[in-house]
């Protein structure tokens, strides 16, 4: 009894995020069964991913109002934004373009250091 309770309290934030991602992904296999019956959980994950990666961007950039670019190198003394290379339409603050160019790099940072 005691021990299992210890060990439940120590599941970390990101175990519970894993856990829920697993359940997401379960119910996104569960409700598309005749596609994915035969693919793992990781791959339901990459599947999704690839079929909503442009939204995914659209949604952190377009979406962000300027606040989703970090500063980078500018002209060696000070830092300077990428927000101009956001290529959403006129309405939502970006610059018309073409927004299914999906930096995929970003798909391989994790998180925490972007």
């Amino acid at each position: 009894g005691k021990k299992k309770k210890k060990q439940n309290q120590n599941v970390t934030e990101r175990e519970k995020f894993e856990q829920k991602l697993k359940e997401i992904f379960g119910k996104i296999k569960g409700n598309n069964n005749s596609t994915l019956k035969d693919l793992s959980p990781d791959q339901v994950r990459e599947y999704w991913w690839e079929l909503n990666r442009q939204q995914v961007w659209k949604a952190l950039t377009c979406h962000a109002h300027g606040t989703y670019f970090h500063a980078t190198c500018g002209d060696e003394k000070t830092g300077t934004l990428a927000s101009d290379k956001c290529r959403c339409t006129k309405s939502s603050g970006g610059t018309a373009g073409d927004v299914t160019i999906v930096p995929t790099y970003f798909d391989y940072v994790p998180q925490y250091l972007r």
